[in-house]
Formats: structure tokens, C-alpha cells, sequence
């Protein structure tokens, strides 16, 4: 970069990069600027690559460390890009390329720096590293006529939200918002969540506030749009016939150096997973968009950013507001419930489905009133299927996701009626035809059985349960292969609690006389015994509100009865066990009234008659099982670190960092 440098091996022996970071000031009006900023730049086409240009410019940002608070080149720099911008709207309608390429350029160099500077510095010495001025005789370095870190920030903000997405645009502005997201990632490098901070004030409460609903409106529009980077040929800038400044703009910059800095670090996983990914833009303002709503609120005032996001409306509403909300803006709901469907395979784009679902009461009406529900919950369920490949917060999201839209009856007795065929990514077996409701069950009671032999998460049983519970009063038609699962499941925890008990027992006997601490069998069983307790609570709401629809979970339930003989007398099952030992019994004596011998068929249809003849008034009533998801249940600012896992996978940080990474370095396969 500078001065038409073409290879990485270049950048420590260019005269203008030298210059930049060196002892001597710059003037403003220095025709050294435009000459500096005016580059193409070949990008790293492999991760070995992408290493040797951070390594490139690690070195030249430190001298510039030492040699700024003399030189206040880096303040001559921004300033510069700020004088760019100015004219950015107006170069835009016009297709006055060439401001936007040095503008980029600027813009490109000050982020690539800033990596480093944040890296070795506080926020409160990074703002004197701009407030460094060119030193006249006899006078300090600094200055304090403006605040020139407030003012890129709120630039860049002016930026994202006036410039216009267009071919010719798309490389600024992704390079405006991946800026934005290095500026927050100071928190990459502490342990501790950040509460506070200068960068924090500016964008809450500084000069960028009142840009609040556009920056999130054209975040979220961004993030609808899903613009692919525009190919090489639409960004590069021919040369002049008689020479001059308009080198061809980077085919890096159009083709992939996003991939060096933005979409993996070199080296790592995400970098190969993303390397190739056509929709930097989206990705990147989805990531910014989360880390905004995710900052914590101040001591006196709400998050601006969680605000907008937890009130806006859809264009097609009309009504008034029975009071103002503050930053509110309308935006259109089919496009983003579109894109939220296309999107899930990214964890980011399911915690944006997460948020918006759990936060704006608006859109989650909207979701829960569209009647191709499918579209939005087959990904979700696609994510829970391939459970062993993904990371756990985004199975926590999938599942809180299920759980928030099964608290609602409507959707519960919906999907039932949504069916399904060739359902290719369930590969355990051939499902020709099911219903979304049966799928949703046998997706979810899987991730239980994986979580039983895996990871023994209870949190995650947790909400596996509500979900089910929260639909059991709901199931209609169960496909014969969900209402088998249902059985074979409680078959397994009934197994695993005959196996602890079994293990208790021998415990006790061969430890007679023996004072040392025994494995705490007696927890154990407490945790199986709730879960089998939830299991006996779900097949019975089932019955109670809806038998006569569940011909194949009344056949399971009567084919493995057995297995419910062991709980009939115990006390924590009695009370739940009536009914069952009611539809046990009346069903096993209508069928040896049928006679023996009888076929499936024969069987199913004296299950289906009686299930009209059984009278509603011989099962007991239970409290109706309805679980509500809460935010409070989770771990103290269980967001933020995923957040910041999902930007240390999209590479902004640099490719090595300190031990505070750890936090957040998460798999994210």
C-alpha cells in the first residue's frame, strides 16, 4: 500500500510508508498524501500470505508508535480521509470514482494501523495518539481544539448511513463498518467485560447518538440486501494514457483482502471456512449490529442501539404509537424475515433471530402470524440435527429459539398442519412424508439423547424439555416414528436410572466400615429422576387434551408398557402414573376383547375407536405445562463473549493475540 506497492515483501521498503510512519512531519496540503493513498495492492491469495502482511505491518505501525506524538502524521492521516468524505455523497451520484478510491485507500491504511495500535495501547492513549499535532517551535505535541477520535467515529457513522450501497461504494463502506467493529475490539483483549471506555461514550452518548435508528436501519438493511461483493472489473480505475494518480484501485480490495483482515484471521479455521465467502458486507454489519445491541447499558442511561433494535416497526404498520419510543424507525418485515430464513447456517444470523424474537414484541407477532413457518424453522431444526458439528452457543440459540415460539399455542398447533416430504439432511431414517410438529419432536429429542451420551448439559436438557412440554398438549397425528422416539427415549432414561441406582447400591455394600466421601449417587439420581418425571408429564398431557388425535403414541405407548411398570409405585411418579395405568388399561382390555393374532392394522383400529369410547373424565387433571423462556436464567452476560467469539472468528483482531483472547477465541466449528 502507498505509492503503488504491488507485493507484501514491499511494504517495509516503501518510501512512503517509511515516510508516513517516520521522524518527520507531514503537512496537510503535502502532495505526498494524495501520492499515498493513490495504491493498488496484490492480495495474499493463502493464509501463509495474510500472516506476512500483519507481520509487514506490525513493525511500521510500532515506529509510528513511537515517532507520532513528534509528527501528529497519524492525526494528518485521518484528517486527510475526513477531507475525502466530504465529498463522498456528491462523488457517489456523480461517479466521481477517484475520492472514493483515495477515500477507501485512507481508510483502508488507518484501520490496518489502528489493528496494531489497539493491540499496544489504551483507549486513553490511543486518544493523545490522535490529538498529536505537527509540533511548531516553542509548543506541545497535542491540541486540544478538537476531539479528532470523535470525529472519525462519527464520520464513519455518517458514512455507513448516507453513502449509498452501489458497486462502486461497496468497498468503503464495508471498510467503514469493519472499522467501527476494530475501534470496539479492545474488548478482544480483556478477560473482563467492558462497561465503559472512551470509544464506548462517544458512540452512546457523543455526537454519534443521534444517528442511532439510520445506523441500525442500515446495518439490518445490509444485512437484508446480501450484496456479494462486486467483481474486480467494476472497481478498477483504467490509468490515464499520459500517466497520473489514478492507479488501479486494489484487485485485492474487490477480489479478497477483506479475507486477510476481516473474514479469518490467517490461519485460522473461520479463515478457511469464509475465505471465499461472497457476502463480506452483510457479514460484517450483522457483526456490528450484535456488538452495538450487546453493549452493556451505562450507569444513568439504556443502550441507544438495543433500544432501536427492540422497538422498530414494520413499513406496512400503520397505527400510532401510544407513546414515543426513542429511536424507533419502521423497516420491511418480509425482507428480513426472508433473509433471517436464508441466513441460519451463520451463528450470527441466529442470534439476530434470537434478539429480535425474545426483544421486539413487533416482529416476533409478525413471525408468529406467517403461514410458511417452515421456511424459518427447518434451518433451526437443520442446526440441532448436526449438533455434533456445531459450537454450543449456537445450539443454546437454535434451542431458546424453539422454546420462545413454542410458548405460543397457535404455532404449536400449526405446525402439525405444515407437512413435510423427503426431508434430505435426517438421514437416520427414510421420512417420506411427516409433519413439521413430528419433525420438530424427533430433531429435539435427538439433541437430548446426544446431549445424555455427550455433553450432560443440563441447561440444554432443560430447554429441550419446555419445548416439548410446551407442545404436548398441541400434538396432533403424530408420525408412528416421533411417537416411538418419544418411548424409546423415556426406555433410555429409565435404563439409565435403573444403572445409578444399581451403582448406589453397590456402593453402599462394599463400602460398609468405609468413612471415605462416596460418589454423589443420590444428585444423580434427583436429576434422572426430574427428567423422567418431565418425560411421564409430557406423554400425559398428550393424552389428557389430545388422544384421540395420537393413535401411534397410544400404539408405542402399549407395545413398550412394560417399562412403566417399575414407577407405578414410586412416589415421585404415583400421582402421574394414574392416568397412564388408566389408558394402559383400557386400551389392553378392548384390544383382548378383539381377540389374538390381531395385525398393526387390526391393532390401530380398535385404538382409534376406543379413543372415542374412553370417557375425558376417568384421567385426572393436571396443571397445563407451560414454560416461558427467561434471559435471566442464563449466565451473567452469557452474550457478550459469544458475540466477541463470532468477531475474533471473522478475524478483525490480529492473527496472534494476548491471554485475554481466550475468552472469547471459541471453536466455531
Amino acid at each position: 500500500m502507498g505509492a503503488n506497492t504491488s507485493q507484501v515483501s514491499d511494504l517495509s521498503d516503501n518510501p512512503s510508508l517509511k515516510a508516513l510512519v517516520g521522524t518527520e512531519s507531514i503537512s496537510e496540503n503535502d502532495p505526498f498524501w494524495n501520492q499515498l493513498i493513490s495504491f493498488t495492492f496484490i492480495s495474499p491469495t493463502s493464509s501463509g500470505d495474510s500472516k506476512l502482511l500483519e507481520e509487514a505491518v506490525i513493525p511500521l505501525a510500532k515506529i509510528l508508535i513511537e515517532n507520532n506524538p513528534r509528527t501528529g502524521n497519524l492525526g494528518a492521516l485521518v484528517r486527510i480521509f475526513l477531507g475525502r468524505t466530504k465529498e463522498l455523497k456528491i462523488s457517489t451520484e456523480c461517479q466521481d470514482q477517484l475520492f472514493i478510491w483515495q477515500a477507501h485507500n485512507a481508510l483502508f491504511m488507518i484501520r490496518c494501523l489502528l489493528k496494531v495500535f489497539i493491540r499496544e495501547m489504551s483507549e486513553e492513549e490511543l486518544q493523545l495518539q490522535f490529538s498529536y499535532h505537527k509540533r511548531a517551535p516553542g509548543s506541545c505535541g497535542e491540541t486540544g481544539s478538537e476531539d479528532l477520535l470523535e470525529e472519525l467515529l462519527s464520520n464513519l457513522v455518517h458514512l455507513i448511513v448516507d453513502v449509498p450501497l452501489l458497486d462502486i461504494t461497496y468497498s468503503i463502506l464495508f471498510e467503514a463498518v469493519t472499522t467501527l467493529l476494530v475501534f470496539f475490539s479492545y474488548q478482544l483483549f480483556h478477560k473482563d467485560i467492558l462497561r465503559d471506555g472512551i470509544i464506548y461514550q462517544h458512540m452512546m452518548k457523543g455526537k454519534c447518538l443521534s444517528l442511532t435508528s439510520r445506523l441500525v436501519k442500515t446495518l439490518l438493511y445490509n444485512f437484508i440486501r446480501q450484496e456479494k461483493c462486486p467483481p474486480p472489473a467494476t472497481h478498477i480505475f483504467e490509468p490515464k494514457a499520459e500517466g497520473g494518480l489514478l492507479y488501479g484501485l486494489a484487485s485485492g480490495v474487490a477480489s479478497g483482502l477483506w479475507s486477510v483482515f476481516t473474514l479469518g484471521g490467517a490461519g485460522s479455521k473461520a479463515a478457511v471456512d469464509q475465505e471465499h465467502n461472497p457476502l463480506p458486507l452483510s457479514n460484517q454489519s450483522l457483526l456490528l449490529l450484535l456488538v452495538l445491541a450487546n453493549l452493556t447499558d451505562g450507569p444513568d442511561w439504556p443502550n441507544p442501539y438495543r433500544q432501536a433494535i427492540t422497538c422498530f416497526r414494520n413499513t406496512q404498520d400503520t397505527s400510532s404509537l401510544p407513546m414515543e419510543q426513542p429511536h424507533t424507525f419502521q423497516i420491511n418485515f418480509n425482507s428480513l424475515y426472508t433473509a433471517l430464513c436464508d441466513q441460519q447456517r451463520s451463528d450470527q444470523a441466529t442470534l439476530l433471530l434470537y434478539t429480535l424474537l425474545h426483544q421486539n414484541a413487533n416482529m416476533r407477532t409478525y413471525m408468529l402470524s406467517r403461514t410458511d413457518m417452515d421456511n424459518l424453522v427447518m434451518p433451526i431444526l437443520e442446526i440441532l440435527y448436526h449438533v455434533e458439528e456445531r459450537n454450543s452457543h449456537h445450539v443454546y440459540m437454535a434451542l431458546i429459539i424453539l422454546l420462545i415460539l413454542t410458548e405460543d399455542d397457535t404455532f404449536n398447533r400449526s405446525i402439525h398442519e405444515v407437512i413435510l416430504k423427503n426431508i434430505s439432511w435426517y438421514t437416520e431414517r427414510s421420512l417420506t412424508e411427516i409433519s413439521l410438529g413430528s419433525l420438530l419432536i424427533l430433531v429435539v429429542i435427538r439433541t437430548i439423547q446426544f446431549n445424555m451420551t455427550r455433553t450432560r448439559d443440563k441447561y440444554l436438557h432443560t430447554n429441550c424439555l419446555a419445548a416439548l412440554a410446551n407442545m404436548s398438549a398441541q400434538f396432533r397425528c403424530l408420525h408412528q416414528y416421533a411417537a416411538q422416539r418419544i418411548i424409546s427415549l423415556f426406555a433410555l432414561l429409565s435404563k439409565k436410572h435403573n444403572k445409578v441406582l444399581e451403582q448406589a447400591t453397590q456402593s453402599l455394600r462394599g463400602r460398609q466400615g468405609d468413612n471415605t466421601a462416596l460418589p454423589d449417587y443420590a444428585q444423580d439420581l434427583n436429576v434422572i429422576e426430574e427428567v423422567i418425571r418431565m418425560m411421564l408429564e409430557i406423554i400425559n398431557s398428550c393424552l389428557c387434551n389430545s388422544l384421540h388425535h395420537n393413535p401411534n403414541l397410544v400404539y408405542a405407548l402399549l407395545y413398550k408398557r412394560e417399562l412403566f411398570e417399575q414407577f407405578r409405585t414410586h412416589p415421585s411418579f404415583q400421582d402421574i402414573m394414574q392416568n397412564l395405568d388408566t389408558v394402559i388399561g383400557f386400551f389392553s382390555q378392548r384390544l383382548e376383547q378383539a381377540g389374538s393374532d390381531l395385525s398393526v392394522e387390526r391393532v390401530q383400529e380398535v385404538i382409534m375407536k376406543g379413543a372415542q369410547a374412553l370417557p375425558k373424565d376417568r384421567l385426572k387433571k393436571f396443571p397445563e405445562l407451560k414454560f416461558k423462556y427467561v434471559e435471566e436464567d442464563q449466565p451473567e452476560d452469557f452474550f457478550i463473549p459469544y458475540v466477541w467469539s463470532l468477531v475474533f472468528n471473522s478475524g478483525v483482531g490480529l492473527h496472534w493475540s494476548p491471554q485475554g483472547i481466550e475468552l472469547f477465541s471459541m471453536d466455531s466449528g
